[in-house]
């Protein structure tokens, strides 16, 4: 029983701690809530007073605003109508030079039409007076042909064939005195620019040379030049394409060869190996290569000395070295740079006389006989040639021409063409300037080496012995010890159906094998 009363009293106990517990927990939150209603009351205060502040600050912002909007607008307002004012002020100043012009133009039309009116009264009288003096022609030519017996026009008709017989017969009459004075003129006026171009030539005469004396200290030299067994002599031969003679003339071996660029090039060699005094095959080769290279740079000066000469510029380097080989060029033993040089001076005195170009004559009459320094090396026609050379290397069409016209191979175009042609030949025809047996001898040697050189295998051909024999070096590798025979044979077959020579002459073929190795 006291358990169930203790029982009990714990479960009143208990639900009264509840109650009271829940009684708590609502008045507490009945306290909070009325908290939170006076804080957000008093939230929503400050709230409406900044609001308010706001208000009051946005309202004195738009009012300066609107202030500043005002003050701008009347300062745009008062330049507008600045503007518009002296636009107003241009108009007007316009107007007034519009209105005065206007008055001016009026003034001048009204000019215009007096001076109209006047002008009009004069030609009324004026056609009045013509048809006055119309009708007193009109009765005066009637009076003349009742005088003379014929009409107006059989009058006129024969006045006009009256004086056009006396004019054709005038004329005529003219035409052959102008004729006659002209050729007299013309044939005295040639005769006196050639005697002077000619009075100003002072030329050499020539003199035949294919042999060149070449110094030597001594005569122990000539043992030393001709070597053991002839190996060095025959090296020298065999690498300039000369015939050296080593005689009895004390101190002296010369050299022989229709070529003088060939006998130049020996000269050289022979002097630099004296002067050094090693002499054998192998220094030869490299002497001559080194006598080859000054040769050149002497062509290339002889070029420009010729050029400084005439007084002209602007020549091509090629040109320049073509004319510096033609100081080793032959034509009837005359030196073609000497006679280039001649003809120049020549075709710039007639151009001269005449009033025309005289640097341009000078020019063309010194590149005429250009292409003879590539006559042996290129088929044709030297004048051919030595236009092409003068057209490839940039010079003018009229210069062209007049050299490819200079033997009238083809049409002269200019004034120019027959002034070199006519400069060409006072050079080449004045006492002592050519001879023909000299030209023909190195033709024959050309010809030769020409024959020789066009069969395969062939590497090089000279023509020795004044002629007399030919020595042909041909390329081991090609030509073997029998085929070099058959070769000789046949050179020598042509030779004999192509050419016209005295005597005989001899074809040697010379093949050579060399083997070298370096010694380390």
């Amino acid at each position: 029983m006291s358990s169930v009363v203790i029982v009990v009293a714990s479960l009143v106990v208990g639900a009264l701690v509840a109650f009271v517990v829940d009684w708590l927990r609502q008045r507490n939150r009945s306290a909070q809530a009325e908290q939170a209603q006076a804080t957000a009351a008093h939230i929503l205060e400050q709230a409406r007073k900044e609001s308010e502040v706001v208000a009051k600050e946005a309202r004195v912002q738009a009012k300066d605003v609107l202030l500043d909007a005002q003050q701008q607008a009347e300062r745009e307002v008062r330049e507008r109508r600045a503007e518009i004012q002296q636009t107003e002020k241009r108009l007007q100043n316009k107007e007034e030079a519009i209105e005065k012009r206007l008055q001016a133009i009026d003034a001048r039309e009204a000019e215009y039409a007096r001076r109209e009116g006047a002008l009009r009264e004069r030609e009324a009288r004026f056609g009045e007076r013509e048809k006055e003096q119309t009708e007193i022609a009109r009765r005066a030519e009637e009076r003349l042909e009742q005088v003379a017996g014929m009409t107006r026009e059989e009058a006129r008709r024969t006045l006009l064939d009256t004086m056009m017989a006396e004019t054709r017969h005038d004329a005529a009459r003219k035409i052959r005195q102008i004729e006659e004075e002209a050729k007299q003129e013309a044939d005295r006026k040639a005769k006196k620019i050639i005697s002077i171009a000619i009075e100003r030539l002072a030329g050499d005469f020539v003199a035949e040379r294919t042999v060149t004396v070449v110094p030597i200290p001594s005569d122990d030299m000539k043992g030393r030049i001709i070597g053991r067994e002839g190996r060095n002599i025959r090296a020298i031969e065999s690498a300039t394409g000369v015939d050296l003679i080593v005689d009895d003339t004390p101190e002296a071996v010369m050299v022989s060869c229709h070529n003088p660029i060939r006998r130049e090039i020996a000269r050289l060699a022979l002097q630099r190996l004296i002067s050094d005094g090693r002499i054998h095959p192998g220094r030869i080769e490299e002497v001559v290569r080194k006598a080859e290279q000054e040769l050149d740079a002497n062509l290339r000066e002889a070029g420009q000395k010729a050029i400084f000469e005439v007084g002209i510029h602007g020549v091509h380097p090629e040109i320049v070295k073509l004319l510096g080989m033609l100081k080793f060029r032959y034509s009837y033993a005359q030196n073609v740079l000497q006679h280039s040089l001649e003809a120049a001076f020549i075709c710039g005195a007639m151009a001269a006389e005449l009033g025309l170009n005289e640097k341009q004559a000078r020019r063309a009459a010194l590149l005429h006989d250009i292409g003879k320094a590539l006559t042996h090396e290129v088929e044709g026609s030297h004048a051919i040639i030595g236009a092409e050379i003068a057209r490839k290397y940039g010079e003018s069409a009229k210069i062209v021409n007049a050299i490819a016209a200079h033997h009238e191979e083809v049409r002269a175009e200019t004034i120019l063409a027959p002034l070199v042609d006519a400069a060409d030949a006072l050079s080449g025809a004045r006492p002592g300037a050519r001879r023909e047996v000299l030209e023909s001898y190195v033709k024959r040697l050309e010809d030769l080496e020409r024959i020789s050189t066009s069969f395969k295998g062939v590497e090089k051909a000279f023509a020795v012995q004044a002629g007399r024999e030919v020595r042909i070096i041909v390329e081991p590798a090609a030509v073997d010890d029998d085929q070099a025979l058959l070769l000789a044979r046949d050179i020598a077959r042509k030779i004999e159906g192509e050419m016209t020579y005295p005597g005989q002459i001899r074809v040697t073929v010379i093949r050579e094998t060399r083997a070298s190795e370096v010694a380390r």
